[in-house]
């Protein structure tokens, strides 16, 4: 069925002479959960051969409309057609006979099989009746040369770094044959130089007459990448822009409803007493190899020290050992003048350090609890939220109500599951609960991971005004532009050690970017590089 005659012409899609020339177009897609309506009456229309973005703050509805796209789940009402036809998908099966392929944000891979185990899964190809190992390397090869993703087929997913186990994800998408792929926050795990590779991936795929629609609330990189925008806010289409014809401040006011600033407004510092210091710090990794290599910091009262570098150097093994969570192989640990090396997650909690983890959902919440009982995590067993060994209920609730008004945390109730929240929702309630205590110290780590423009200028407000507060912050952010907005002195690591302190006003992107691929800031090398 022929859908251009059908449908009136709106503004959204005035450059549209006929909805045929249209890969996928969808109508009046409306989508109700308990308590919250995710998509109204969305309408999307995406040209064939083109990037096309689908920006909005989390909650917005995006990930729901392209989870009805590919299937996952069905809509209350409203039309999808492919090519200019109508066609019904009840499941991703349906959407893959369709030529439509997902790259979710959470990839979903096999760890302990190869790269090409992975890519053919559920469409092997076999000899006789048996799995032909050979046909399949040969296919992944063949393959990832068409499209220039290349990859080891014989490589084990759990051996290779997030960015190729992207290409993975990709890949096993093109072989079951997508013409339309959807790319759900791509880029939240990446890190700079991979999120580049990827964008050279995108283009190579777009000349080669694929579409692609690209899910993100990252205004440089739609501005970098894309043809197209559609923007959303509150399960409704508020704009659908060509890229070359808007800006980021244009686009965030679409997403936010109000004008955002894009960039932090910081007072100077006012440094106290040496509040935090690391000693000559040795820590080993999960495979007991030096992670963190005779580290040295200090950090003052009311001073935030970025950690800058490319993710795997040393940032994640050396927060765990400050909170805890990892043993410290030689070395001190020093807060407020107390040695507290090797000490329990809850010394040092009781101690005066908060922690804003690295994994949210990891590490950071308890998804099948509601929202009031993880905003009190880490004081569920002290006054006035514990009484005789009992939890007071009346003031769990009370304090919620709370910080849910304070830390704009936008719920129906308290009472909902926080996995249920939105990554920026979920954030906020982490950083309520660290920060509405005052801590006299505090760990960040990927503070803003995967977040909107809208939740990081509400958490980057935050976390400078706790550092007005006086409290010093250890900042870990593989978000180069963040560890430059928030810090006062940035700290960059290359294999467990340091390259060099320096402070982002009398330094450039440029030098430390050298400092991350490991030279250091004399301009020398680590000894044992060539």
């Amino acid at each position: 069925m022929d859908i251009t005659k059908n449908i009136d012409m709106k503004v959204e899609r005035q450059d549209i002479k006929t909805l045929s020339e249209c890969k996928v177009v969808m109508m009046g897609i409306t989508k109700r959960f308990p308590g919250v309506l995710a998509n109204d009456h969305v309408n999307l229309y995406v040209k064939r051969g083109e990037i096309h973005a689908i920006v909005g703050e989390n909650g917005a509805g995006k990930t729901t409309l392209m989870k009805q796209l590919y299937g996952l789940i069905k809509p209350d009402s409203g039309t999808i057609y492919i090519d200019g036809k109508q066609i019904a998908i009840n499941s991703p099966s349906d959407a893959i006979s369709n030529g439509i392929g997902m790259v979710h944000q959470h990839f979903m891979l096999v760890p302990p099989l190869t790269v090409a185990e992975n890519i053919v899964l559920g469409m092997e190809p076999v000899k006789g009746i048996i799995f032909d190992l050979n046909k399949a390397r040969e296919d992944v090869e063949k393959l990832s040369k068409k499209y220039a993703l290349h990859v080891d087929p014989d490589v084990k997913i759990e051996d290779i770094s997030v960015g190729m186990q992207q290409r993975v994800e990709i890949l096993k998408t093109l072989y079951r044959g997508a013409d339309l792929l959807i790319l759900d926050e791509p880029t939240a795990v990446l890190t700079p130089q991979e999120t580049e590779e990827l964008f050279e991936v995108m283009k190579n795929l777009k000349e080669q007459g694929k579409t692609i629609i690209f899910i993100t609330h990252k205004l440089n990189e739609v501005m970098a990448i894309t043809d197209y925008v559609t923007v959303m806010r509150l399960g409704k289409v508020t704009g659908r822009v060509k890229t070359k014809d808007t800006n980021p401040n244009e686009l965030a006011r679409m997403m936010v409803g109000r004008d955002v600033l894009l960039r932090v407004n910081k007072r100077p510092p006012h440094f106290g007493k040496k509040i935090f210091e690391i000693k000559n710090l040795w820590v080993k990794d999960n495979r007991r190899l030096d992670a963190v290599r005779g580290i040295s910091l200090e950090i003052h009262e009311g001073e935030i020290l970025g950690i800058a570098g490319v993710a795997g150097n040393g940032q994640s093994e050396l927060v765990e050992a400050i909170t805890g969570l990892r043993r410290v192989e030689l070395g001190k640990i020093i807060f407020d003048g107390m040695d507290i090396t090797n000490w329990s997650p809850k010394q040092i909690r009781r101690a005066g350090i908060a922690h804003v983890t690295e994994d949210r959902l990891k590490y950071g919440l308890i998804v099948k609890y509601p929202i009031s009982y993880n905003f009190i995590l880490s004081r569920y067993d002290e006054r006035p939220f514990s009484n005789n060994g009992f939890l007071d209920l009346n003031a769990i609730n009370t304090k919620a109500d709370e910080l849910i008004r304070e830390f704009d945390v936008r719920t129906p109730s308290r009472d909902v599951l926080v996995g249920a929240l939105s990554g920026g929702n979920q954030q906020k309630v982490i950083v309520a609960r660290e920060f509405h205590f005052t801590p006299k110290f505090a760990v960040i780590a990927q503070p803003t991971r995967g977040l909107d423009i809208g939740a990081i200028e509400f958490i980057h407000n935050k976390i400078l005004e706790m550092r007005d507060k006086g409290i010093g912050m250890l900042l870990v952010s593989m978000e180069l532009e963040e560890i430059f907005s928030l810090s006062d002195r940035i700290a960059v690591m290359y294999e467990g050690e340091i390259m060099g302190i320096v402070k982002p006003e009398e330094t450039t992107v440029e030098t430390v970017g050298l400092m991350m691929a490991g030279t250091r800031l004399d301009g020398g090398h680590r000894a044992n590089d060539s």
